[in-house]
């Protein structure tokens, strides 16, 4: 039987991460044995050579393509082995980041760049049985990415406006696929939340 996989997404700042980890440790989630990943990927050649291009002067579209190559690496050596073995997977970030983010930072470049974003990933991509939303305000996300001193050149407000709007429609039009988390409760109420949505998934499917 093919496993799930249920992802988490978010602008910056939204606290997934922090969340993420937080299940890690969770002692009733770690019944399930699942397998906890996430997109950049962490000290492959692919996810090294996107943390670059984040950090440097990269063109938007050799962004994209870095993004995309990390994606497939990541499907093929840990998300479809997982799932074909019936596993859980719970990846912090996936492809509707890629969706929103490169569909903000592409719109000056394509005429379309969200449809084309996703076109690039058909047939494919695996499209995940549950996504987590973390929805805050980017003036919200602002604050917290300043105060961890770790401000990127995505971190700009009228930029994740863009983002969270894109966010925010995915999540309406696929409400069967999405659950939207008020992202400004404490990273406690959010596991608690997140813990017990995750359980009552599992549970019909």
């Amino acid at each position: 039987m093919r496993g799930k996989l249920i992802t988490l997404e978010g602008i910056d700042g939204s606290g997934k991460s922090t969340v993420a980890e937080r299940l890690q440790k969770n002692p009733e989630i770690q019944t399930l044995k699942p397998i906890f990943t996430r997109e950049p990927t962490r000290g492959t050649l692919t996810g090294n050579a996107v943390e670059k291009a984040i950090q440097s002067d990269t063109d938007q579209l050799a962004e994209l393509f870095l993004f995309t190559a990390d994606h497939a690496e990541h499907l093929a050596k840990v998300v479809r082995p997982a799932l074909e073995s019936g596993k859980l997977v719970i990846s912090d970030r996936y492809s509707d980041s890629r969706y929103a983010y490169q569909g903000m930072t592409l719109k000056t470049r394509l005429e379309n760049p969200l449809e084309w974003v996703k076109d690039l990933h058909r047939g494919w991509t695996i499209v995940p049985d549950l996504t987590f939303l973390f929805d805050i305000r980017p003036e919200v996300s602002i604050e917290r990415c300043g105060k961890r001193g770790e401000q990127s050149k995505f971190e700009k407000l009228e930029f994740l406006r863009g983002v969270r709007e894109i966010f925010l429609r995915f999540a309406a039009e696929d409400p069967e696929r999405f659950i939207v988390i008020d992202a400004f409760h404490s990273p406690e109420y959010i596991e608690k939340e997140v813990m017990e949505k995750i359980l009552e998934f599992l549970s019909r499917n």
